[in-house]
């Protein structure tokens, strides 16, 4: 189950053309893997792997609480040779 949780979380981000928030992701992943066992824990530190083994990037953002979001490690440096 872990595998596939790391698994949905990469594709997700690589099929999204902006950074997605945890709840985002949470909410993407229950709709695809349909596991009640799959928390935002789990994801939060799914998302927390990945970062740190350099497969993605995120970022906390805002306020307080705040919410942290996520991209893929490339998304932005796609952009430095265009236009502009």
């Amino acid at each position: 189950m872990e595998d596939k949780i790391r698994e949905e979380i990469l594709k997700l981000l690589n099929e999204s053309s902006e950074p997605l928030e945890t709840k985002e992701i949470e909410e993407k992943l229950k709709d695809k893997i349909k596991k009640e066992s799959i928390t935002r824990t789990k994801i939060f530190y799914r998302l927390n792997l990945l970062r740190g083994d350099g497969k993605i990037k995120g970022k906390f953002t805002g306020p307080g609480k705040g919410v942290w979001i996520w991209w893929r490690f490339d998304t932005f440096e796609k952009r430095k040779g265009g236009t502009k």
